[in-house]
């Protein structure tokens, strides 16, 4: 009997590790900038996340669909109930007309990947 009770304590713990989950949600998933000017310069948003779960949570992985966006996001563990950031840039310069670019968030989360969307329209610099 004392072993039967060993093994159902030991299985009730591992279920309850087992529902430990980080949980991420983000305020919006997709940024519209408008019209950039291709000379203005860097357009940049940040998308705001929270540690919904009961589990740190930690990005491993932030990738832009292309080179000409760049993300720069919270590195250190997100304490559940806490927030963090993923700031994207994009650099509009050579680029006009309408743009669709994707960012790839990894994490340690229940949904390990999530897309983030940011979308323009670049307008032509004036001609000197």
């Amino acid at each position: 009997m004392k072993k039967f009770n060993l093994l159902l304590i030991c299985f009730i713990l591992s279920c309850v590790g087992a529902l430990a989950q980080a949980v991420i949600t983000f305020d919006t998933k997709e940024h519209d900038f408008g019209d950039i000017d291709e000379d203005a310069g860097l357009a940049t948003y940040v998308f705001k996340f929270k540690n919904e779960g009961n589990e740190a949570l930690l990005l491993t992985r932030v990738q832009a669909s292309c080179g000409c966006t760049t993300p720069d996001w919270t590195k250190t563990p997100v304490e559940p109930g806490h927030t963090g950031e993923i700031k994207i840039s994009y650099n509009p310069k050579g680029r006009p007309g309408n743009f669709l670019k994707s960012i790839t968030v990894m994490s340690n989360a229940e949904t390990d990947r999530e897309v983030l969307l940011i979308k323009g329209n670049v307008t032509r610099a004036a001609a000197n």
